[in-house]
């Protein structure tokens, strides 16, 4: 099952609440996390990551804390989860040229990396903007877990 981590869900979560509250100039992560009831101190850490890697700006001091570096349009959902767990593969053949004893013989290494290649095409097509415009009627922030499903 493909699954995304933790980490990357509260990133994309994270992201996703920015983007709802644009008229607020700064949020801490702990505003955040109290929405969705998901630790502070991870979040925090998460969202220094995000700082470091540039999809978001920190803004210290009484009024501080976090606010997305460029519009929501601009930034995708694998940029995030990329960022935060670094490239995705659904199977460790597909990592770089180190090859495998198997593949000599080994007949779904390409159509593997075609589905991989799949869903980082998806991914990229979907903006934070995308997910913060979409509201299910059934589900309030704080009852959200952030799962992201995907259907090829």
């Amino acid at each position: 099952m493909l699954k995304l981590t933790k980490k990357a869900d509260y990133g994309l979560m994270a992201l996703k609440y920015l983007a709802e509250h644009p008229e607020t100039p700064a949020l801490s992560a702990k505003d955040i996390a109290d929405a969705y009831g998901i630790p502070a101190q991870l979040l925090a850490k998460i969202l220094q990551r995000l700082t470091k890697t540039g999809l978001l700006r920190s803004h210290a001091g009484m009024n501080g804390g976090y606010a997305l570096s460029r519009d929501a349009r601009k930034i995708s959902a694998y940029e995030v989860i990329h960022d935060i767990d670094g490239p995705f593969f659904i199977t460790s053949c597909t990592k770089g040229s180190k090859s495998c004893e198997l593949t000599p013989s080994c007949t779904i290494k390409e159509p593997l990396a075609r589905v991989n290649e799949t869903i980082a095409g998806v991914l990229k097509s979907i903006s934070i903007h995308d997910l913060a415009e979409y509201e299910s009627p059934a589900v309030k922030p704080r009852e959200a877990h952030g799962l992201v499903s995907l259907t090829l």
